[in-house]
């Protein structure tokens, strides 16, 4: 059985590490070689263009955080999680869900929705 806590945590995780060579030792363990990730404003194939896609938030946002939002929840080899992103002690400005499907336990593809985005963002 997947743990799909588990796997939403290190999501949120990978998201959130600032030094690179760690951010790529991350997706080597929780993604596989050919995942890919969406979103309506971007997306990225294999480890190297998801983490280029997560060095751009980082730069963007140098201040925010990503936070799980809610209980992540899934059956089989699919996920879903919300998140927020923002600063530290607010609300986050910034929430979207995203929707895994795993190979082995690990992530091959992630498709992501904003579900709030402030039109300064």
């Amino acid at each position: 059985m997947t743990d799909v806590t588990t796997i939403a945590s290190r999501y949120i995780d990978l998201w959130n590490e600032r030094t690179e060579s760690r951010r790529r030792d991350m997706l080597s363990r929780d993604w596989t070689a050919d995942a890919s990730y969406v979103d309506p404003l971007m997306k990225g194939d294999g480890h190297a263009g998801v983490d280029a896609l997560i060095a751009g938030v980082q730069q963007r946002f140098p201040d925010f955080k990503f936070k799980l939002i809610g209980e992540p929840n899934g059956f089989g080899d699919h996920v879903r999680f919300s998140w927020g992103l923002g600063p530290d002690g607010v609300d986050s400005p910034i929430k979207g869900t995203d929707f895994a499907v795993l190979s082995d336990g690990r992530i091959k593809s992630i498709t992501g929705f904003l579900d709030q985005v402030p039109a300064s963002a």
